[in-house]
């Protein structure tokens, strides 16, 4: 369980070995004209171009799910499913968790 947040992980397959940043994939949940939305975007595009990792955007307010989970925190990146970070995206953490 997550302590910070009493979230429970994903029981999710083992990452992809690291430097397989291609096979990665970072998730940006967010919603339009979030400012820093706009900022987390940036980083993700400019990592994802660097190490070859795909990205997605989600819509917070296009999904009840996510709105639930997530509204006090966006935007909020997921690097294959798991929460990585939320509100700020440092672009040397996410780099290395891709393993770039």
């Amino acid at each position: 369980m997550d302590g910070m947040f009493g979230r429970a992980k994903k029981n999710t397959p083992a990452p992809p070995a690291a430097g397989d940043a291609a096979a990665r994939t970072v998730t940006l949940i967010g919603k339009p004209g979030c400012h820093l939305c706009g900022d987390a975007r940036a980083v993700i595009e400019a990592v994802c171009a660097e190490t070859g990792a795909r990205w997605e955007e989600k819509d917070i307010t296009q999904d009840e799910e996510l709105h639930r989970a997530y509204w006090e925190q966006i935007p909020v990146v997921l690097v294959d499913g798991e929460q990585h970070t939320f509100w700020r995206v440092d672009a040397g953490r996410l780099r290395r968790e891709l393993g770039g």
